[in-house]
């Protein structure tokens, strides 16, 4: 079973560079610009991942009344998933579903 540890921080995307603001509701664990995020996590929040790796969007899926964001890992080249936000940039959720 996954342990969960809260981290919703400010941050700065390694991606496109543009500033992140911490989410209203939820931990943000991704730009929502660009939906890039980073591989620092082992259990969500602990920030114990070594590979420290950019998360590279790759696709979509549909999870219960939202959607998963697939990333696949430029460094290490694991898969993983984030739940996406409301915030996020649809339009980017939109090309992720028709690659």
């Amino acid at each position: 079973m996954k342990r969960f540890t809260m981290r919703n921080e400010n941050f700065i995307c390694e991606h496109c560079g543009k500033k992140v603001n911490k989410s209203d509701y939820t931990a943000r664990d991704h730009c929502p610009y660009c939906l890039y995020s980073k591989h620092v996590d082992i259990n969500p929040g602990d920030r114990l991942n070594t590979c420290q790796g950019l998360l590279r969007p790759i696709g979509i899926e549909k999870f219960k009344d939202t959607y998963k964001i697939i990333y696949q890992c430029d460094k290490c080249h694991s898969i993983h998933k984030n739940i996406a936000l409301k915030d996020d940039s649809m339009e980017r959720i939109i090309e992720l579903s028709i690659q």
